[in-house]
C-alpha cells in the first residue's frame, strides 16, 4: 500500500468516524439522561450525573405497562413475520418456477404494491366488516399484507438463482411439491430469509401510524404506541422518558446485532437476479 493510499483511507475512516457521531451522541446521551434525576437530565447534556439513579427503570416498568407493551410487539411482530416469511417465500418460488403470464402480472401487482400507498378508510371498513379491527389478527395480517410486497421481492430474486435442476432431482427421488420446497429449496434460503425477518421484525416494532389508527384499546398497544403515551404523560420528566426509550432500544439492538452478516448478503441477492 502507497503513502497515498494509506493518507486517502485514514481520511475515509476519519469521516465515517465523525458521521458516526451522529448515531452515537444521541444514544450517549439518551444512557446518561436515563441514570440522571430530573434536574439534570433536563439539560440534556453529555455530562455524568452527580449520582446514578437505577431505580427510573424500576419506575418505568412500574408506572408504564412497558412488560404488556413488550409482549404485545414480540407477538405482533414475531407472528407478523413469520407468517410474511411463509408465504412471500411459496409465492415466490412459484412464480420464479412456472413463469406465465399470469405468474408475470401477479409478480407486477405485488411491485405495485411497494409504491401504492395504503387506502385506510377502505382498510378500516374491511376490517370492520370481518369484524377484526382493534384486535391481534386483524392487526398481524394487516402488517402481512403491509410487507408482503417486498418479502416477495426479496425472495423471487434470490430463488432465480437456485438451480432447477435441484427441483428435478427431487422430483425423481420422490419428493412431492411441499417435500421439495420445504426441505430442499427453503433452506437454502437462509440469508435472504433472515434479511426479510430482520427487516420486517424491526418494521413492525417501529411502525406507529398503523397501530394509531387500527388499536383503539390501550390493552394492546405495542411498545412504540405506549412510548408515545408515557412521553406525553411524562414529558417533564426527562429521564424515566430516556428510560423508556432506552428499554425500548435494546430489543431492536438485539435483533439487528444477531442477524446483520445476513442483511448484505440477502439484500444484494434479491436485487441483483430475476
Amino acid at each position: 500500500m502507497t503513502r497515498k493510499q494509506a493518507m486517502s483511507n485514514a481520511i475515509k475512516e476519519l469521516c465515517m468516524w465523525i458521521l458516526s457521531l451522529v448515531i452515537l451522541i444521541p444514544v450517549a446521551m439518551l444512557l446518561l439522561n436515563s441514570v440522571k434525576n430530573v434536574t439534570e437530565s433536563a439539560a440534556m447534556s453529555l455530562k455524568l450525573p452527580t449520582s446514578f439513579h437505577f431505580e427510573n427503570f424500576a419506575t418505568v416498568f412500574k408506572d408504564g405497562n412497558i412488560l404488556r407493551s413488550f409482549w404485545n410487539s414480540l407477538l405482533i411482530s414475531t407472528l407478523t413475520s413469520l407468517i410474511t416469511i411463509v408465504t412471500s417465500s411459496m409465492a415466490a418460488f412459484v412464480m420464479t418456477r412456472n413463469r406465465t403470464r399470469i405468474n408475470r402480472y401477479l409478480y407486477y401487482l405485488f411491485l405495485i404494491g411497494l409504491i401504492v400507498p395504503m387506502n385506510y378508510i377502505t382498510t378500516m371498513k374491511v376490517l370492520q366488516i370481518l369484524h377484526i379491527i382493534n384486535t391481534f389478527t386483524g392487526i398481524i395480517l394487516l402488517y402481512s399484507a403491509t410487507f408482503i410486497p417486498f418479502t416477495v421481492f426479496l425472495f423471487y430474486g434470490f430463488v432465480s438463482g437456485i438451480p432447477k435442476e435441484l427441483d428435478e432431482s427431487a422430483v425423481m427421488d420422490g419428493s412431492g411439491g411441499g417435500g421439495l420446497f420445504f426441505r430442499i429449496i427453503f433452506p437454502l434460503m437462509k440469508p435472504v430469509t433472515v434479511t426479510a425477518l430482520i427487516i420486517n421484525f424491526l418494521n413492525c416494532w417501529n411502525d406507529f401510524v398503523i397501530p394509531l389508527y387500527f388499536l383503539n384499546s390501550s390493552a394492546k398497544w405495542g411498545m412504540i404506541m405506549t412510548m408515545y403515551n408515557y412521553f406525553s404523560q411524562y414529558i417533564s420528566s426527562w429521564n424515566l422518558v430516556s428510560a423508556a426509550m432506552l428499554i425500548n432500544l435494546v430489543p431492536i439492538l438485539a435483533v439487528y446485532v444477531l442477524g446483520q452478516k445476513y442483511i448484505i448478503s440477502g439484500m444484494t441477492a434479491g436485487a441483483v437476479k430475476g
